[in-house]
């Protein structure tokens, strides 16, 4: 067989089996089988060398046809195979445009951030700021300065986390309370909110940290009436309109005189029931008149001026008011909890 009838061989073979091609990579194969450096074209051009000067022109020019052609053939079913293949995919991720998409589910306040906030909004709206101060305490500012010198069992009390004899975390807002008077003098009006820690083993009623929420007012003429009148405004606007409280003797050593404070059962009206354990009150929160020793120690005469002061626990409110009765899942992060909020 000539080289003239090898090469017109090689392409009446080619071009149908490229054109037959149904695979990328049986496309691929022919490639290197015909135009491959160890090809069958390759293989025929080796052979120039054996033409005459007069055949060598005529060869050379119909091995150029053939390659083109079959290039041509390659690069045509290349992309047949391609434009199937991507028919195919496109078929097998059908997507409907006109279905509604999936909503993204969006978070919200936690429990304990949604009664902070409307804590703050009450006590705001009535003329109070808020104040805030470092959760690292000084025992001056978290104890002697509120009337609890060393010694004093009220510190045995509190179990207190420390750090050295003198730095600890703090067991109550207060310190803030004693920090503002002593930047602002006689002249205060003030809420707490804020982190506490105390060394508590945790149980359903108990967190080694906590928050408190603790309020302050000071100056002339500021009574026991004037605390009664601002707690019970409180509890009405956060309990609701029919809300009584009552106050209990107590003892704090930087309020004198001390009560304790409750509210008529907001569930039962006061007839009692599960959440205020048949008595009708909760018990919510600590308060009293700002001891003389305090206002002294921030250099505010006791002789012309005068406070109140109290303080609650957010979770103790919080359980409350949603009837949660384990402390736990407010610190869990249990989304099947916190979705219900």
């Amino acid at each position: 067989m000539t080289m003239q009838e090898t090469l017109r061989d090689l392409q009446q073979r080619a071009l149908p089996e490229i054109q037959q091609t149904e695979h990328p990579e049986a496309l691929e194969a022919l490639r290197v089988k015909y135009l491959g450096k160890k090809g069958e074209l390759t293989a025929v051009l080796r052979q120039m060398g054996s033409l005459s000067a007069e055949e060598r022109p005529a060869m050379g020019q119909l091995a150029n046809q053939v390659r083109e052609e079959v290039e041509k053939a390659l690069q045509s079913a290349g992309e047949i195979l391609r434009a199937a293949a991507q028919e195919k995919k496109l078929a097998a991720e059908a997507l409907d445009v006109t279905l509604p998409g999936n909503a993204e589910g969006l978070g919200h306040m936690h429990p304990l951030t949604l009664v902070r906030r409307r804590i703050e909004d009450i006590f705001t709206g009535l003329g109070f700021q808020i104040a805030d101060g470092p959760e690292v305490e000084t025992d001056y500012y978290n104890f002697e300065a509120l009337n609890i010198p060393e010694g004093h069992p009220a510190r045995d009390t509190q179990d207190t986390l420390y750090f050295t004899d003198s730095l600890l975390l703090r067991t109550q807002t207060s310190g803030v309370q004693v920090r503002t008077m002593e930047k602002l003098g006689h002249d205060v009006r003030i809420i707490c909110p804020g982190r506490v820690y105390r060394s508590d083993a945790v149980d359903a009623t108990h967190s080694p940290m906590f928050h408190q929420i603790e309020g302050l007012v000071v100056g002339k003429g500021v009574s026991m009436a004037d605390l009664r009148g601002i707690l019970e405004l409180f509890a009405r606007e956060m309990f609701g309109e029919n809300t009584r409280i009552r106050f209990r003797p107590h003892h704090f050593p930087f309020t004198e005189p001390s009560a304790e404070v409750d509210v008529s059962c907001f569930a039962c009206g006061g007839k009692g029931c599960r959440l205020c354990k048949g008595e009708g009150w909760i018990e919510i929160l600590g308060a009293g008149v700002v001891h003389p020793h305090v206002l002294r120690a921030c250099n505010i005469d006791p002789d012309v001026y005068s406070g109140y002061a109290f303080g609650l626990g957010l979770e103790r409110v919080v359980m409350c008011r949603y009837g949660i009765d384990d402390m736990r899942l407010l610190f869990e992060n249990d989304v099947r909890f916190l979705s219900q909020f």
